[in-house]
């Protein structure tokens, strides 16, 4: 199935004079976005001083990275690549010259390319990080694989389509290379606990699942090419999907998903170049353990928001603490990250997925959120929002497995 995503140029400007706004009230907005609070999930976690404490050095080697992008979130320098030990920033891109200047001198880069086709014919380039609009993210991924580039990938995996996640998927198992998805609900602090657990054999086989993604957004996010305005809340599903699929790297095998027509105008399907009429879109898998999920996705209900889950099982349940009959636990605590390597955003989740994908290549073994992972969170939402389109009929989900 391809994505029915029409490439419209549809930026915040844009959208806030199709929908009326006077030229002082468009003004006003501009001049409170100076003064905009920090976009919902980058908010630095607490500096803890013993976060190094037992971190130990496990090689002398340096992977040659390349960055591509540097927009409105600025992600490319969020993850903290430039400050790992065993990471050399070797190469940086953005299409807008300015962005790309900036990501360099954040990453401590001195070599730019006007784009990622011509960054990734850099031969010392080793690995990228795609930092780029979420509906690139396959074509980009694609091309790194082509030219023998190891990928890290901001999410979703790919955008809308399902023959597109096939064809990432078959292209990471011919090529050997790593790809891993830097989902931050895997390292927020209880989805790492839940994980522990789960695999001491805490919870048994988990019957039951919440996981939520309520950002509240009356008026988009700017985006390269307008791509927030109006995104189907489905197509962006993995900060709840993780909440099963991180604690059990299982996946989700049918669905029948509501959606809830929106007010926010934006979210009016006139107003969007995806037709989506849909604010907030609910969904209810059956696992691949045989258990129930919930989980959710919101653009338009006010109130807090944010990431988080919760999961019931055989032998205990997880809500902030594990409750149940296992009574000896293993760590809970995140592994230490290098000195100098700071935690980051999306509750303190940043650094240890760079960490992760830095380890997985130099160890030479999977990474922990790879292509199928990514896959299996992703696709899960796009035949969600199907459903949803169906009046909530109950449909299949094709399954990804690496051998």
């Amino acid at each position: 199935m391809k994505s029915p995503i029409r490439r419209q140029s549809v930026t915040r400007r844009s959208f806030l004079q199709s929908v009326g706004l006077s030229s002082a009230a468009l003004a006003l907005a501009q001049t409170a976005g100076a003064d905009e609070k920090i976009i919902q999930g980058f908010e630095k976690a607490t500096i803890n001083p013993d976060a190094a404490k037992g971190w130990v050095p496990f090689s002398d080697r340096k992977i040659r990275v390349g960055i591509a992008g540097y927009g409105v979130c600025k992600f490319g320098a969020e993850f903290g690549f430039q400050n790992h030990p065993n990471v050399e920033v070797v190469a940086v891109t953005d299409l807008f010259p300015d962005r790309c200047s900036e990501l360099a001198k954040k990453c401590r880069c001195s070599t730019t390319y006007p784009s990622i086709e011509e960054m990734v014919k850099d031969d010392k380039i080793e690995a990228v990080f795609l930092t780029t609009d979420a509906p690139s993210h396959f074509k980009h991924a694609m091309l790194a694989l082509q030219h023998g580039k190891h990928v890290g990938s901001a999410v979703p995996a790919v955008f809308g389509s399902l023959e597109d996640a096939d064809k990432l998927f078959h292209e990471v198992k011919k090529s050997g290379l790593k790809y891993m998805m830097f989902e931050t609900s895997y390292f927020h602090e209880d989805t790492y606990a839940m994980r522990q657990i789960y695999q001491a054999g805490g919870f048994g086989d988990i019957l039951y699942s919440e996981g939520e993604y309520f950002h509240y957004m009356p008026e988009p996010i700017d985006s390269y090419k307008g791509w927030r305005v109006g995104l189907p809340p489905q197509w962006y599903p993995t900060h709840s999907n993780a909440y099963y699929v991180g604690v059990t790297a299982g996946s989700f095998t049918d669905v029948s998903c509501t959606g809830s027509r929106s007010i926010v105008p934006h979210l009016q399907p006139a107003n969007n170049p995806y037709k989506n009429a849909f604010g907030s879109e609910i969904a209810l898998f059956r696992t691949s353990e045989g258990g129930t999920s919930r989980m959710g996705v919101s653009w338009d209900t006010p109130g807090g928001g944010g990431e988080m889950g919760r999961v019931r099982g055989q032998k205990g349940s997880f809500h902030d603490k594990y409750d149940g009959l296992v009574k000896t636990l293993p760590n809970l605590h995140r592994p230490p990250l290098p000195p100098g390597m700071p935690a980051g955003g999306h509750g303190g989740s940043h650094g240890h997925l760079t960490d992760e994908f830095v380890h997985a290549i130099i160890q030479d073994r999977k990474p922990l959120v790879d292509i199928a992972q990514a896959l299996n969170m992703t696709v899960a939402g796009i035949v969600a929002h199907q459903s949803a389109l169906r009046d909530g009929e109950r449909l299949k989900i094709p399954q990804y497995k690496m051998g």
